[in-house]
């Protein structure tokens, strides 16, 4: 995933995998690495792990989207896939929503403890189990599914799950998402339309609603967000290289200034 952003003078590319089955190995999901690169010569700059960049900036995206598309009273979360997406994403929308109670789903019931207990500590919010998928659904303000990706959606949320004024983050893409839950959305929006399109020609994403806007449209108010209480709202953010290279240079600069890293000769 490449990219240059001229004016923060940031450049370079992240090599990132994502592999299911990690779980079952005591490994993450997401693995990689990012490169920075010096924007006048091309010479890396520096290499560091990007498994807490990918989770960050990808959090941050959810939240950018619901300060569009959800409603500003928000309190209630539905979190479908107790990974670290699960938590990330809730650290991020905590940021600008009154959040009070996590309704917290995942078929690992290893996963979904561990989430309680390291949720309702670190955040300080309500982390409550559920034992059926419908149930992080129903009544929640937002839903956040962050379960794998896959070409072929299980398509296990149904129409009629989703509240209305609700809105959802599909981190995994519209793998848990019915295509008739989907259409029940006033508003489906996405990061980048073309990549979106290309994910399209790969095999992904074959029965989606209409995009209504890219992020970046819904920031500058070139295409309206929400614009009713009772309009459901839907976001799927693919991930673009942009949102690690806008990181990148902050984590490298901190580094410096505290001492942090270990020389590597070219």
């Amino acid at each position: 995933m490449p990219a240059y952003i001229p004016d923060i003078k940031s450049a370079g590319i992240k090599w990132v995998s994502g592999f299911p089955d990690n779980y079952k190995r005591g490994l993450p999901y997401i693995t990689g690495l990012l490169i920075l690169n010096d924007v006048e010569t091309g010479l890396p700059v520096t290499v560091m792990d990007c498994i807490w960049i990918t989770a960050m900036r990808t959090a941050a995206a959810t939240a950018v989207s619901a300060r569009y598309l959800a409603r500003p009273d928000s309190s209630v979360v539905g979190v479908l896939g107790c990974g670290v997406q699960g938590r990330s994403n809730v650290e991020a929308l905590k940021i600008i929503f009154p959040l009070k109670k996590v309704m917290a789903y995942d078929i690992n019931a290893e996963a979904l403890s561990r989430y309680i207990e390291e949720t309702s500590s670190s955040l300080e919010l309500e982390v409550v189990p559920v034992e059926t998928a419908r149930d992080a659904v129903r009544g929640c303000d937002i839903v956040v599914t962050a379960g794998p990706i896959l070409k072929k959606p299980h398509a296990t949320i149904q129409a009629g799950w989703l509240d209305e004024g609700a809105f959802a983050s599909l981190v995994d893409f519209d793998s848990y998402w019915h295509p008739a839950a989907m259409r029940e959305t006033a508003k489906f929006c996405t990061d980048d339309t073309p990549q979106l399109r290309q994910y399209q020609q790969a095999g992904y994403f074959q029965d989606i609603p209409e995009v209504h806007a890219d992020l970046g449209e819904l920031a500058t108010g070139q295409k309206p967000g929400r614009e009713s209480p009772e309009e459901r709202t839907m976001a799927t953010n693919l991930g673009m290289a942009l949102e690690d290279m806008a990181v990148a240079p902050l984590i490298y600069q901190r580094a410096v200034k505290k001492g942090i890293g270990t020389w590597l000769e070219l």
